[in-house]
């Protein structure tokens, strides 16, 4: 297949301007492609390795990345700072265009000594308009996948009250109990309450920390005022459970940290909670929420992606794929 001349651009603030204006443009960008978003990492904590791809001298597409030593080899990886990766590509992207980019994305690596390229796709849902043509060309140029990670997703309908009515009848008597109960659901800038529920609560269920660190998380809210919110549900003015939103898209809300203090359990806080974000997300006219992944390295947690599937979400791919060149 004769595919089109690509010239590849290294991004550096100086020689290239308007990265973020056109991540939003694009078919498929999110705040985690964004400049903005990757400069809350510390300056010495990745090599930005950052690609721009260029058509008769105009950006046709976009590859946030980073240079990381795996096992003693040099690895270019999209983006290892973020939770998307890969090409930002426009809406009508060309067949013959999507595999003149990953054609050039190999050359590239290739000729920067790179021994391989890893990259996460963002859901498709993410896209404004549905396409698997980059999909396809990397797996035609050679690219495996490494794991599959299933992403919990509910598409919300045009009343809260629709929502509900797809609940498994478990999580709408919760909800209803919280309700007795005063449980009260509300916007909060109170990160350090959430932040101490969320650490107690992994390192309980999973002996592990967060991803990032409270001051970190706070620089994101900074950065993202209109973007990143906290909700609270309270008892008696307590935060007892909270969830972490980052607007990815103008379409998709992902829930980017869940967490609730068990010793509340049977206030059913959690559900309630949600209830009222999917108020908020319609009225917002936001149209798909994303819960997150409940798989961890393919190895799924029953549990969570059942609690996830009795708010009425289904599943959908959260791919990783690399080439060893």
């Amino acid at each position: 297949m004769s595919t089109p001349t690509i010239e590849i651009q290294r991004y550096s603030p100086q020689s290239f301007e308007g990265w973020d204006d056109l991540v939003w443009s694009m078919n498929n960008g999110t705040m985690f492609h964004t400049r903005q978003f990757l400069s809350y990492h510390p300056k010495d904590r990745f090599i930005d390795h950052s690609l721009v791809f260029n058509i008769n001298d105009k950006p046709l597409a976009l590859f946030p990345a980073a240079e990381k030593i795996i096992d003693g080899y040099k690895w270019l990886i999209s983006h290892p700072g973020s939770s998307y990766g890969s090409f930002v590509v426009p809406e009508h992207l060309s067949f013959a265009n999507s595999y003149g980019l990953v054609k050039a994305l190999k050359q590239h690596a290739k000729e920067q000594g790179f021994f391989g390229i890893r990259l996460t796709l963002p859901p498709t849902i993410y896209n404004k308009r549905l396409s698997n043509y980059v999909d396809f060309a990397l797996v035609k140029h050679g690219f495996n996948y490494v794991k599959r990670e299933i992403s919990s997703i509910l598409f919300l309908e045009s009343s809260v009250a629709e929502n509900l009515a797809n609940f498994r009848p478990s999580h709408r008597q919760a909800v209803r109990k919280a309700e007795r109960m005063g449980v009260t659901v509300n916007p909060s800038e109170d990160y350090d309450a959430f932040y101490h529920i969320l650490e107690k609560n992994l390192n309980i269920r999973h002996g592990v920390t967060p991803t990032h660190t409270l001051e970190e998380l706070k620089k994101l809210k900074q950065l993202f005022p209109d973007r990143i919110n906290l909700f609270g549900a309270f008892v008696d003015d307590i935060m007892v459970a909270g969830v972490v939103n980052f607007i990815a898209t103008d379409n998709v809300v992902l829930a980017f940290y869940i967490s609730h203090d068990e010793s509340y359990q049977e206030y059913r806080a959690l559900n309630f909670l949600f209830y009222s974000i999917f108020d908020w997300a319609i009225q917002e006219k936001y149209r798909v929420f994303d819960f997150g992944i409940f798989t961890v390295n393919e190895e799924p947690n029953m549990g969570l992606g059942r609690f996830k599937e009795n708010f009425g979400a289904s599943g959908m791919f959260r791919d990783t794929l690399e080439i060893q060149l």
